[in-house]
């Protein structure tokens, strides 16, 4: 029996986004039916709206989730009716040439759920990364259900499921900040404080926190940052490495996406040091003028990080077990809580960089 339900949906390019009722099917083999309590406001739905991702409408939009699992279909093994879950972009399959080399974090055919949703006229939607969470109930791939302690609050755990999950694992997974390590990101929204929480969880010396608004590099300072830098008046290059002993960071991670900062992050980094991507740029942009000579003789590594390069079994579980033990302030990214039908407000929000993350709560 297929659920009648109310979700945010956007119809074409830049329209406004819409609240109206969408048909969700009972899951098939493989797949997983989720009642929605909580999804996060993320820059990539904004992506979506825009046009910026593809040209797919209408997209149910949503993605950064968690849930209760409230039917599963044949065959599915891994969750169960009742759990709670984080959602995740990546069900590896376990079986392309990644996941065979032991790299299943680098899947190159994740799994999405194959029965379509559609409004009530039977238009079919396309959810955002998969998923589609501005929703009382979704459908998706089971793989894409990450069973997590249930004491954790919805609101809170899916963060998870991308942008908290993208900056945590940009230090953590892609960057390997170690103990004693400097570290300077630059781009101080969500992902990017992110990014600081996780250097700082790995025990990293000094985090610096580079940003043009003072408000987000007071946000910096809460998540861990040592050092913060206002690149509107002062150089970030010559601030980081007076902050390092005029050696530059280990490890400097670019939560922009933009090909000047990216360029920044590159001569801000120490000898041998190391340079993660993890801002998203648009199709149009290009790589910065660096002269090869530069790249070749500075050594070190550049990396650009996909969902921070995480595992979602292994590394949501982890993270929701350290911030239930007072390690890791999730809670913090939350700078409000609406309703379904406050996301555009929402997004005009994101974009005055007003908030760190809203979070729809149903």
């Amino acid at each position: 029996m297929a659920h009648s339900v109310q979700g945010v949906i956007a119809r074409g390019k830049g329209r406004p986004v819409e609240l109206t009722t969408i048909i969700v099917p009972d899951p098939g083999p493989g797949e997983a039916l989720v009642k929605v309590q909580a999804c996060g406001v993320c820059h990539t739905d904004l992506h979506y709206r825009e046009g910026g991702i593809n040209d797919d409408f209408p997209f149910l939009l949503g993605h950064e989730a968690a849930g209760v699992v409230e039917a599963v279909g044949p065959d599915v093994t891994n969750v169960e009716p009742g759990d709670f879950v984080v959602l995740n972009w990546r069900a590896v399959c376990g079986n392309c040439r990644s996941c065979l080399r032991g790299k299943p974090h680098l899947c190159f055919s994740t799994h999405n759920a194959k029965q379509k949703m559609t409004l009530a006229d039977g238009t079919q939607l396309s959810p955002a990364l998969g998923i589609g969470a501005f929703a009382e109930k979704t459908l998706v791939a089971a793989g894409q259900c990450t069973p997590v302690n249930p004491a954790a609050k919805p609101e809170v755990a899916g963060l998870l499921g991308c942008g908290v999950m993208a900056g945590i694992g940009a230090s953590l997974l892609t960057g390997e900040v170690q103990r004693g390590h400097s570290v300077a990101v630059f781009g101080c929204g969500g992902v990017g404080n992110a990014a600081i929480a996780g250097a700082r969880l790995a025990g990293a010396a000094t985090i610096i926190g580079v940003d043009l608004d003072d408000r987000k590099l007071e946000w910096a300072k809460q998540f861990g940052a040592t050092h913060t830098v206002n690149a509107s008046n002062t150089e970030p290059i010559a601030a980081i490495r007076a902050a390092t002993n005029g050696n530059g960071a280990d490890v400097c991670i670019e939560a922009v996406g933009h090909p000047e900062v990216l360029r920044q992050a590159f001569y801000a980094r120490d000898l041998a040091g190391t340079v993660v991507q993890v801002g998203v740029p648009t199709p149009t942009m290009t790589m910065p003028d660096i002269p090869m000579i530069d790249f070749f003789g500075r050594g070190g590594a550049l990396k650009p990080s996909w969902y921070g390069d995480c595992l979602p079994s292994r590394d949501f579980p982890l993270l929701v077990d350290l911030h239930l033990q007072g390690r890791l302030p999730l809670e913090d990214f939350v700078s409000e809580t609406i309703g379904l039908g406050d996301i555009e407000e929402a997004f005009h929000r994101l974009q005055r960089g007003e908030v760190l993350r809203s979070v729809v709560v149903l």
